[in-house]
């Protein structure tokens, strides 16, 4: 692939860094959540100290809740153990400019054990590393693409809060799927997200209206899988900031609002063996290989127990409705939008795509979910069921896509293939913090009930 603009070594860090170009370091890893979490650190102490030694933060991140308190129960960090810290082992291959920031660069983390300096597997990169070393040892590589959705409104991050996120305005006044006009009225935000992510290591393919008022859809090249994650991570991060730096604001919410499309984060995957894909068939038009079959069967297999890793919120469950682009059942087919796994190209370019995860999924998760479960299905030869035909939120007997949060943890939590995949520590961890969030919903008092209950009960 072509040099991709943005990217730094470290002999280039030296330089920019002498010239005044850079003074700021950012590192950074994601939480639970898939946010980044990190410090910004002077470059020259960068290069003096953190480039070889790597740098610590509390271990308290992987634990806390959106709200940053740190939750109890986990057994990885709590009061009893102290809270002590991870050590941060920059991956030198994430280096870049943040185009969008002022004399700024970024690298990404591995969170590692203080003292024995092992991955730490609850870590989300952690959990992907370990799905992409499987993979390996079979001989396959990964490839991956993730297209992101989300909503552009003209409030500001403040503004939407003081309004209490009601009542904003969308940045466009209809649905925009494809509408050139559209896109042109917002494009001092998606043009200047897209030469951003360009200049900083993401590769753009372009950007497009989506199905609902301000709604867009922004995508990156392909490329292997947990540099994707990578980008993936960037994306979110620069256009929330670029979103700020103008007085906007986007969500990625799975559902905001209920009357109006959810936002999804398609993910195409494609399994690569000495150079060459290795779902590709025959030659013959829409011949796919056994690897293929396989593969698709395994990821179908497991989607249902593995489903908090695409579907990681309580919102993210109000996606799911019939004639909504979202999948309802778990099924494939080619080129069908209706269903939850859809084939798309063919030779070379062969990939399923799945279009279970929401917007709100943390890819690396996401990206561990389908590898695990596909080369399960290498591993075990599991045949998918026919290719579906037609409209498949009208079938009749399709196993359908977990109702709920709660619903989801339960085979997450039971799953033998998952403790299996991931580890029972790992399973454990996340099965907390899912549960978690299903409380702290269930103990919400929402705008919804005081609408409907507050005069008329």
């Amino acid at each position: 692939m072509a040099e991709v603009t943005g990217m730094l070594d470290i002999a280039q860090l030296k330089e920019t860094v002498a010239a005044g170009q850079v003074d700021t370091v950012v590192v950074a890893f994601t939480d639970l959540y898939g946010r980044f979490m990190g410090k910004r650190l002077d470059a020259g102490f960068f290069l003096d100290s953190a480039l070889s030694e790597g740098t610590h933060a509390c271990d308290y991140l992987l634990t806390a809740d959106m709200e940053m308190e740190p939750v109890q129960g986990y057994r990885l960090a709590n009061w009893k153990r102290g809270y002590g810290d991870f050590h941060l082992v920059p991956d030198l291959g994430t280096l870049r400019r943040l185009s969008w920031q002022e004399k700024t660069a970024l690298v990404l983390c591995d969170v590692k054990e203080s003292v024995s300096h092992e991955l730490v597997a609850e870590a989300p990169r952690s959990v992907l590393r370990g799905q992409l070393q499987r993979a390996r040892a079979l001989g396959f590589e990964t490839m991956a693409a993730s297209e992101l959705e989300y909503y552009l409104f003209e409030d500001s991050y403040r503004q939407a809060a003081e309004k209490h996120y009601h009542d904003l305005s969308p940045a466009g006044g209809y649905i925009e799927d494809y509408h050139v006009l559209q896109g042109f009225r917002e494009e001092g935000f998606h043009g200047a997200a897209r030469r951003h992510l360009r200049d900083s290591g993401v590769p753009v393919e372009g950007s497009k209206g989506e199905w609902g008022p301000g709604q867009h859809e922004l995508n990156v090249r392909y490329s292997d899988v947990l540099t994707m994650a990578d980008r993936h991570c960037v994306y979110k991060e620069c256009l929330k900031e670029v979103a700020e730096q103008m007085g906007l604001s986007v969500t990625f919410m799975a559902k905001y609002a209920s009357e109006l499309a959810g936002s999804s984060c398609h993910v195409h995957l494609s399994l690569w063996r000495d150079g060459e894909n290795a779902f590709a068939g025959t030659g013959a038009p829409g011949s796919f290989s056994d690897v293929f079959r396989w593969f698709l069967g395994g990821w179908l297999t497991h989607m249902a127990e593995t489903m908090v890793f695409y579907a990681p919120t309580v919102n993210a469950y109000k996606r799911y409705r019939a004639e909504s682009w979202a999948p309802t059942g778990i099924a494939w087919g080619h080129d069908n939008r209706t269903a939850g796994f859809r084939i798309v190209g063919q030779g070379s370019d062969a990939r399923i795509e799945c279009r279970v995860p929401g917007a709100d999924c943390n890819p690396y998760l996401a990206y561990a979910a389908a590898l695990a479960a596909g080369m399960d299905g290498v591993r075990r030869r599991i045949e998918p069921p026919p290719a579906f035909d037609g409209n498949l939120y009208a079938a009749a007997d399709l196993l359908q896509v977990p109702g709920a949060l709660a619903d989801a943890v339960n085979l997450f939590e039971a799953s033998e293939f998952c403790r299996e995949s991931f580890g029972a520590d790992v399973v454990e961890h996340y099965a907390h913090f899912f549960r978690t969030e299903v409380r702290k919903y269930r103990e919400a008092v929402t705008d919804w009930e005081r609408k409907r209950y507050f005069e008329r009960i």
